[in-house]
């Protein structure tokens, strides 16, 4: 028997219909733009981030389909109560994206211990201690999606942003230990590796830096940047059940920068 699907079934293949994500960092840059191909999905998403005027915003964009926390998730405790609001308002969550960061464009001379911890609280320990919060309920259904943003400085060395390359880079390995552990129970573990996308966080990253920028381009065999929406789709995909065979992958959508000359 043909396990092919019917045309009419291709748009189903790539639905988030009934679903519901949390992405943290959901107000702005590539938060927002996952937040709004996850609604043209067919998701409800849910926002979470420190400032309520940025997410009233979005949710106001995005429409009757997402909904917003205001949390400081590097606050301890914040995940378990976090999930119990969302579950109380909308339902189990069934996505977590674990997209919240801050930049830090220093060297690492110059980089403090505790600006070095800080930027890995932000990253790595809130979602962590999230992911881990979320876990149980889709280990009880036995179906889930948790996809963290990565970044180009999880592939490749990138000077100045020594914290920051650290904690995208400890992506990875959580990534991949996770999806060994969870995914023969029915739970997707994967990551986005954006390049350089047009957001708040690339413009402060390239402020006064033209040399940078020009560099970084040339070497973009697309030659421009990204669009929060080529993350958007991607994260999509591979929350969606066309992607149902893919587990602890990092995805690079960065117009082939880490493959270029």
């Amino acid at each position: 028997m043909s396990t092919t699907p019917s045309p009419a079934a291709f748009p189903t293949v790539f639905s988030l219909a009934g679903q519901t994500a949390l992405i943290t960092g959901g107000g702005t840059g590539l938060g927002l733009g996952i937040a709004r191909c996850f609604v043209q999905a067919g998701a409800h998403v849910v926002l979470v981030g420190r400032r309520a005027e940025v997410l009233a915003t979005a949710v106001a964009e995005l429409g009757p389909a997402a909904t917003f926390v205001a949390r400081d998730i590097t606050q301890a405790g914040t995940a378990e109560t976090l999930l119990a609001e969302v579950r109380d308002r909308v339902g189990e969550v069934t996505i977590l994206v674990n997209n919240a960061g801050i930049h830090l464009k220093k060297t690492a001379v110059d980089t403090t211990p505790e600006e070095f911890n800080t930027v890995l609280q932000t990253h790595v320990v809130a979602a962590f201690s999230l992911t881990r919060a979320v876990l149980p309920a889709m280990l009880a259904r036995g179906a889930g999606n948790i996809l963290f943003t990565a970044s180009m400085a999880s592939l490749f060395g990138i000077p100045q942003v020594v914290a920051y390359a650290a904690a995208k880079s400890a992506y990875l390995g959580m990534v991949r230990t996770l999806a060994t552990e969870v995914s023969p129970r029915g739970i997707r573990v994967n990551a986005i590796a954006p390049g350089w996308i047009e957001s708040p966080m690339l413009q402060r990253a390239m402020a006064g830096d033209a040399p940078r920028a020009n560099k970084i381009l040339s070497r973009t065999p697309m030659n421009r940047w990204g669009s929060p929406a080529d993350i958007g789709w991607a994260a999509t995909y591979l929350c969606s059940p066309a992607a149902q065979f893919i587990t602890g992958v990092i995805l690079p959508v960065d117009g082939g920068v880490s493959i270029g000359f």
